[in-house]
C-alpha cells in the first residue's frame, strides 16, 4: 500500500499547504487512538524546532491529543533526540517532534516516537494513516474524559546532562576552543550550554531564531559560516548541527569538513579498542563510501548497508545487535546512548578521542582517503521515471561499465521529487561518465 502522508522520515511538507492545521488535528486523534492501550491515563510529549509554523502545528496537535483523552506534555524548542529520549524517560506513550529537520523554514514536518524512544514501524504509520482517513467522531473522549495540556520546565537540564553522561567520567573538554553552529534550530540552547558546562571555550554561530532564519547559510548543510569563524577565532573544532539537532557535521582547526563516515571510522575503532563496539560491526548506508568499508575491513570491523534513512540503519543495527552506524550526512545513532541520531552527542563522542589521543582533529578524523563519488540530483514533475526502459537501459550500461571498480546507487528521494544519482569508484572520469551519461537519459525522461 502507498502511503498517502507519511514519508523516510515522518510527515513533510510546505506548511501551511502540505503540513495543516486540519491534517495535525488529525495526526493527533489517530495517532492518540492508535497509542491508547490499557487502562492508564495516556500522555504524549510535544518537542519543536524554532520554525514559525511550530505554534500553528503545536497548537492543532494538541486539540487532536486531547480530543481522544490523551494528556499532553509541551517542551517548546528542544531537538529531536532529546523528544526521543525524554519519551521513554518520562513513561510517554507517544513521542512527537515538530520539524522538517535539515529543510527551510517554510517547510515542517511531524515526526513521531513510540514509547520505547524509536520512530514507528511501516506498518504502525499505515494504520495511523488508516485512522486519520477515517471517521473517529465515535471515538472521541467523552467530556469528561478529555486531556489537559501543560508545558514542562527543565527539560532542556534533563537533555544536557543526558548528554555530558554518554562521556567518560570526570572527562574536561578544558583547552579546546569549539565553534558551534546550531543552525538556529531547535540546538541552539542545549548545545553551546552542554560544551560550556563540559569546559569548553565556546564561540557560538546559529544561535539567534526568528521563526524564518533556521537553516539559511548555517548548520550542517551550510557549513561554510562555521568553516570561516573556526578560521576566524582559530578554534581547535567546529560542531555543525542541523535544524532539529540530530545530525552533525564536524569542521576541523585547518575549516576541512569532516561528514558522517569518517565520524563512523573515528569512532567505531575507537570503541573497538576499547571493547566497546558490539558485534565488531556497523551500520552504514548504501551512500556510505566505499572508501570506509574497505578501511572498517581492514581493522577487522564488517560493514552492513542499510537503505537511506535513520531508521532503516537502526532496523539493521537492532536486526545484527551492533551499537553503532550511520548516514554520510552525519546522522551517527549510538544506540548504547541514544535511538536516533544525535548530533550533540555525537560530537561529544568524537572530542572524547581527541582528548584521548591528544592529536589535532585533522589528524584524528583523517582515517581513510574517500574514493572518488559523484551524486547528481534529477528533478521530475511525476509519474515514475526510473521504470522507464530507457532509463532502465542507461543504469545497466553504467553497472556494467562499473564492474569491480565502483558502485552505483540510484534511489528517488523520500521527500521531495527528486531522483539521486550516485556512483563512486576508482576511476573519477569513469565514474563522471557513468553518472552524466543516466543523468542525460533521465532528465529527457522527466522533461
Amino acid at each position: 500500500m502507498v502511503r498517502k502522508f507519511f514519508g523516510t522520515d515522518g510527515i513533510r511538507g510546505l506548511a501551511n499547504r502540505a503540513i495543516t492545521p486540519e491534517l495535525a488535528l488529525k495526526v493527533g486523534q489517530a495517532a492518540g487512538l492508535s497509542f491508547q492501550r490499557g487502562e492508564h491515563r495516556h500522555r504524549v510529549v510535544i518537542g519543536k524546532d524554532t520554525r514559525l509554523s511550530g505554534y500553528m502545528i503545536e497548537t492543532a496537535l494538541v486539540a487532536g491529543f486531547t480530543s481522544v483523552g490523551m494528556d499532553v506534555l509541551l517542551f517548546g524548542p528542544l531537538p529531536t533526540p532529546a523528544v526521543a529520549m525524554l519519551s521513554r524517560s518520562m513513561r510517554a506513550d507517544l513521542g512527537v517532534m515538530i520539524s522538517a529537520s535539515h529543510n527551510p523554514y517554510d517547510d515542517n514536518g511531524i515526526k513521531l516516537f513510540g514509547p520505547d524512544g524509536f520512530k514507528l514501524s511501516d506498518e504502525v504509520e499505515r494504520d495511523i494513516e488508516t485512522l486519520m482517513q477515517s471517521d473517529v467522531s465515535k471515538r472521541l473522549a467523552k467530556p469528561a474524559d478529555i486531556g489537559r495540556a501543560r508545558r514542562i520546565d527543565g527539560v532542556q537540564d534533563r537533555y544536557i546532562e543526558f548528554a555530558k553522561r554518554t562521556l567518560p567520567r570526570n572527562m574536561s573538554l578544558e583547552g579546546l576552543r569549539i565553534v558551534i553552529d546550531c543552525a538556529n534550530g531547535a540546538a541552539y540552547k542545549v548545545a553551546p550550554n552542554a560544551l560550556w558546562e563540559l569546559g569548553a571555550d565556546v564561540v557560538t554561530i546559529g544561535v539567534e531564531p526568528n521563526g524564518m532564519n533556521i537553516n539559511h547559510d548555517c548548520g550542517s548543510t551550510a557549513p561554510q559560516a562555521c568553516i570561516q569563524k573556526v578560521r576566524e577565532v582559530r578554534a581547535d573544532v567546529g560542531i555543525a548541527l542541523d535544524g532539529d539537532g540530530d545530525r552533525v557535521v564536524i569542521i576541523d582547526e585547518t575549516g576541512h569538513v569532516i561528514d558522517g563516515d569518517q565520524l563512523l571510522a573515528v569512532i567505531a575503532e575507537s570503541w573497538s579498542e576499547d571493547g566497546r563496539l558490539v558485534g565488531d560491526g556497523v551500520v552504514a548506508t548504501v551512500m556510505s563510501n566505499l572508501g570506509l568499508e574497505r578501511y572498517l575491513a581492514e581493522i577487522g570491523i564488517k560493514l552492513v548497508r542499510a537503505s537511506v534513512g535513520d531508521r532503516y540503519v537502526i532496523d539493521q543495527m537492532r536486526a545484527n545487535g551492533f551499537n553503532l552506524g550511520g548516514e554520510p550526512s552525519g546522522h551517527i545513532i549510538l544506540s548504547d546512548h541514544t535511538t536516533t541520531g544525535d548530533g550533540l552527542v555525537t560530537a561529544l563522542q568524537l572530542l572524547a578521542v581527541v582528548k584521548k589521543l591528544g592529536q589535532p582533529v585533522s589528524k584524528v578524523c583523517h582515517r581513510f582517503d574517500p574514493l572518488p563519488q559523484i551524486m547528481k540530483n534529477v528533478r521530475y514533475k511525476s509519474g515514475k521515471p526510473l521504470e522507464n526502459a530507457k532509463v532502465r537501459s542507461a543504469i545497466q550500461s553504467g553497472e556494467k561499465r562499473l564492474n569491480g571498480q565502483g558502485r552505483l546507487v540510484i534511489r528517488p528521494s523520500g521527500t521531495e521529487p527528486v531522483i539521486r544519482v550516485m556512483a563512486e569508484g576508482d576511476d573519477k572520469t569513469l565514474v563522471e561518465e557513468v553518472v552524466d551519461n543516466i543523468v542525460e537519459v533521465l532528465t529527457d525522461v522527466a522533461a
